[in-house]
């Protein structure tokens, strides 16, 4: 319960005078020392309801779930931060008391960049340095795509660099070499946020940061992952085994960690031995053993894996295939009893296999090991709200039918009364375009979707990754045995109103 202000410092009544956390909020919010005093509850309840009308939530506390704290002061924008820093006309210094000196105005205005990341969904942050009287540019990366957040001054971007550094314990002083850190924002700020921080040197003498927001987050149902019905039947088919290798491909942000802990998720019962090596550790659940890449003290993927193996594991789960050393030792895991589980950075189902066989896996164990690859993209959602409904032309539903047919051989007329008895209305088949609003930043889109391509190994496949077999041939036998590509999995999507066939194109080209 805030008092009064004591030498440009705010008096606060607590029940719990020494609620750092709360106090730290406190700070933020109002940009004041705040001298705390204990008083009772009942007392602050009195006076609160006595003074006040009504109680203003705080956004962060809400979004930790762990304390609920009202405050009557309103949120500072991310803009009157800035303009703060504009109306100084020197820079912040840049000594180490400085940049952690909690009431600092920079200092608030990094801990305000990180908290509006968090409660917005955003995957990355980019801190952009130009050099002159050029600002720097500071963009967030959501839904995939990066968009303008704020530009500070040039005479504090060595600062918002420097602070950045202290709080993942990097050097502040190389400013030549790349440097990697974590964030454990917990320490700073009233949420539990974990940032993953690299720092870049530019070819004008300044450092960029991207930050990558590792928000701890619980597993995802499998039913919650978007995949159509015979995939996750499949897919779940296959997770069930007791041993066995299971891939899951593609770029870096197509969702691969989402889908594994979802695996995981689903098998992850009181009778079984999960281990995990990540790197990072990005999602946790109860009842798995995980442990975090550390190469420095030389806790690699591969060593990890084979300690795994000497650990009683049922499932094992290795969260990327960097290296020849570790793929040789998950696909032995694989064939010792073992369920592995794990992912690659290939493009399709079909290339995944051959991609291994190129690091120089025995063919033959492969070929045993493995149970399925996925593949997967992540696409833009078209926005619920204002997406439009239109009846195309001949000319796009034969382009459709094309794209849809061309890989597969497939009859276009029987794909097309397919699709006309799976998603007509009123006998006409109907697709959606972008339109933009407000729900949408006036967009278009809102949200991402999955997009994926299954390829389970049968008698066939197997022989052809026996007898080392080229990339069309796999791809022939796995379409053959019912794997629908992620492009044709994208237009079904298309056909369901729930994405666009730029965005399908842009994923899957």
């Amino acid at each position: 319960m805030p008092l009064y202000m004591h030498d440009s410092a705010l008096v606060v009544a607590f029940e719990d005078p020494f609620n750092s956390r709360a106090i730290e909020e406190i700070r933020f919010l109002t940009q004041l020392k705040v001298l705390p005093v204990m008083s009772s509850h009942e007392d602050i309840d009195a006076a609160r309801k006595k003074y006040y009308h009504a109680q203003v939530a705080d956004t962060y506390a809400a979004a930790m779930g762990e304390y609920e704290f009202h405050s009557t002061v309103p949120e500072v924008k991310i803009s009157e931060l800035a303009s703060r820093l504009s109306t100084q006309d020197h820079a912040i210094d840049l000594t180490l008391e400085a940049v952690t000196e909690s009431d600092n105005v920079l200092v608030q205005f990094v801990n305000k960049i990180i908290l509006d990341a968090y409660s917005s969904g955003v995957s990355d942050i980019h801190i952009e340095t130009y050099p002159g009287k050029n600002n720097t540019r500071i963009r967030f990366r959501k839904d995939g795509s990066l968009t303008d957040y704020v530009e500070i001054p040039p005479n504090f971007r060595e600062a918002i660099i420097s602070r950045i550094k202290v709080m993942a314990q990097m050097d502040i002083a190389n400013r030549r070499k790349p440097q990697d850190g974590k964030i454990d924002f917990q320490h700073f700020g009233p949420a539990k946020i974990e940032l993953r921080v690299v720092t870049m040197p530019t070819s004008t003498g300044l450092e960029d940061i991207v930050m990558r927001v590792l928000a701890p987050a619980k597993p995802l149902p499998m039913e919650k992952l978007g995949f159509a019905p015979d995939i996750l039947a499949h897919l779940k088919n296959q997770v069930e085994h007791p041993y066995g290798l299971i891939l899951v491909c593609g770029p870096t942000g197509s969702g691969k960690t989402t889908t594994l802990h979802s695996m995981l998720g689903y098998i992850n019962t009181p009778t079984r031995k999960i281990w995990t090596v990540e790197d990072p550790v990005e999602i946790t659940q109860a009842g798995l053993r995980q442990v975090q890449v550390n190469n420095k003290i030389g806790l690699s993927f591969a060593s990890i894996v084979r300690s795994f193996l000497r650990a009683d594991p049922d499932v094992i789960m290795v969260g990327e295939m960097r290296d020849q050393e570790t793929t040789k030792a998950a696909i032995e895991a694989s064939l010792t009893g073992h369920l592995v589980l794990s992912t690659l950075h290939t493009n399709t189902a079909p290339e995944s296999v051959t991609r291994l066989l190129d690091l120089g896996m025995d063919p033959f164990n492969f070929a045993d090991a493995l149970l399925a690859v996925l593949a997967q993209r992540l696409a833009k959602s078209l926005c619920p709200k204002c997406k439009q409904a239109y009846t195309p032309d001949q000319q796009e539903l034969d382009l459709l039918l094309t794209e849809y047919c061309e890989i597969s051989e497939l009859n276009q007329q029987q794909t097309l009364q397919d699709w006309k008895n799976n998603y007509a209305h009123d006998g006409q088949l109907r697709l959606h375009k972008a339109v933009g609003c407000k729900q949408c930043n006036n967009t278009g889109y809102k949200g991402r979707l999955g997009l994926h391509e299954l390829m389970t190994v049968s008698a066939e496949v197997r022989h052809l990754i026996q007898t080392r077999a080229p990339l069309h041939a796999l791809q022939k036998a796995a379409l053959s045995a019912g794997m629908r590509t992620l492009k044709q999995d994208g237009i079904v999507r298309v056909l369901q109103g729930l994405t666009d066939m730029t965005q399908v194109r842009s994923v899957c080209a």
